[in-house]
């Protein structure tokens, strides 16, 4: 301990000059603190736009929706805790609720980040594929959602979740027992719809489920802004998918130099034949929108 505050403390000297040096260190300390321990802003970030931001994961799909209501959805977590790091980006130290999350499908790239959202984050519903595919992460993700005692519902197209006043999401497929289907094909696709404006994000499903939703839904697929099925793969984007969507953007969830090679060649190809402006997470790391539900436009 310093002689000085010791002396001081214990009444040993009377010297004015030790009082002095005393106030200059205490000021001193005053400013050190100050330095080191930045008062925290806990008011909560608000927006009266909606705001769709696809995440950066590496090799995976994350999307994270935060409704001008204030609502919170994330579909899938990419495989690893990188989730939490980019959840927590701009977030409210003490705001650790998520109204929904969307388990697409259980592939290890689209639940495994759950695991560890479930654990961070208050989740009121999870919404998931019926498909069984049993493997460490899957079950790992099955285990701390029961774990945590919550809600789950069986994706199931037809279903319409009202994220507040403003915001909709369509879930367009699966439809029927999809327990036994292939995990890519099972997956949960969803239309998220605001005002004029609409997000189609389709998981990893293949060429053949989107063939079968232009048959179903038809001008209805249209959507400003697509995820760009199994992160580019050369297996989803279906021509005729990308015509009845017809987005202005296209979005690319995917790790740099990938050993997938995704995005595939062709569907970069396609994509850019139709004029449609293509944004990836590999490139650009966190890519966010925001919509007043009449125009939608990119994040700077």
């Amino acid at each position: 301990m310093n002689n000085e505050f010791w002396s001081l403390y214990h009444g040993g000297m009377t010297d004015p000059r030790l009082y002095i040096r005393m106030i200059i260190l205490l000021l001193m300390l005053g400013v050190t603190l100050v330095i080191w321990f930045p008062v925290i802003d806990i008011s909560p970030a608000t927006s009266s736009n909606l705001v769709v931001r696809f995440l950066d994961v590496g090799q995976g799909d994350s999307v994270h929706i935060i409704t001008p209501d204030g609502y919170e959805l994330l579909i899938d977590g990419g495989s690893s805790a990188a989730v939490l790091r980019e959840l927590s980006d701009g977030r409210n130290f003490f705001d650790k609720k998520i109204d929904v999350v969307v388990a697409t499908h259980p592939d290890a790239d689209h639940v495994g980040g759950l695991v560890d959202v479930l654990e961070r984050y208050e989740v009121g519903l999870i919404i998931e594929s019926a498909v069984v595919h049993e493997t460490t992460v899957s079950d790992a993700f099955d285990d701390a959602a029961n774990n945590e005692g919550l809600d789950i519902v069986i994706a199931q197209a037809g279903q319409i979740i009202k994220l507040g006043a403003s915001t909709t999401v369509r879930i367009l497929s699966p439809y029927g027992d999809s327990a036994n289907w292939n995990s890519n094909s099972a997956s949960v696709i969803v239309q998220i719809v605001y005002g004029d404006i609409e997000f189609m994000l389709t998981g990893d499903a293949p060429k053949g489920i989107e063939e079968y939703l232009v048959g179903e839904f038809g001008e209805l697929l249209e959507s400003e802004v697509m995820k760009l099925g199994h992160h580019g793969s050369k297996t989803s984007s279906a021509e005729t998918f990308l015509d009845a969507v017809s987005p202005e953007f296209a979005v690319v969830s995917a790790a740099l130099d990938n050993r997938y090679g995704h995005p595939h060649p062709e569907v970069i190809e396609r994509v850019e034949e139709r004029e449609i402006e293509i944004v990836s997470t590999a490139v650009e790391g966190t890519i966010a929108f925001e919509s007043d539900g009449r125009e939608v436009w990119l994040v700077e």
